[in-house]
């Protein structure tokens, strides 16, 4: 399965260069590109003005079909608020919210989001 991400920081990109999965780096300037495939969403927690792209990539032809569940990145010193654009989208598009980190993740996160990654795959093909 793809993960599909958007960083702003860089923060989320080192999260997933660690993962040594099959990714697609949402550009900003360019969020109009289709997915043929599903994918899980990976998005860091800003403010709506800015991660507005990433409603347009998932709004964009199909995506939204394709997309099979959410992940949040943020800093859990924010309470309430850690990982809240995840959650957003999570009820949004009616997506589960499948896993969270903190900054570029821990190596722990990294096995622990694999597996996450390996079961919804292995639910995909049952």
């Amino acid at each position: 399965m793809k993960l599909v991400y958007f960083t702003l920081t860089g923060q989320t990109r080192r999260f997933i260069k660690k993962l040594s999965l099959p990714a697609y780096e949402i550009d900003a300037n360019n969020p109009f590109h289709a997915m043929d495939e599903d994918f899980i969403l990976v998005v860091p927690t800003y403010d709506e003005d800015v991660t507005e792209v990433v409603n347009d990539f998932i709004e964009y032809k199909d995506n939204q079909q394709h997309m099979q569940g959410v992940a949040g990145g943020g800093n859990r010193n924010f309470g309430d608020l850690f990982i809240y654009t995840a959650k957003d989208i999570a009820r949004d598009y009616d997506v589960p919210l499948v896993f969270a980190f903190e900054f570029n993740g821990t190596e722990e996160d990294v096995e622990n989001f694999k597996k996450v990654v390996s079961e919804i795959e292995s639910e995909r093909t049952n």
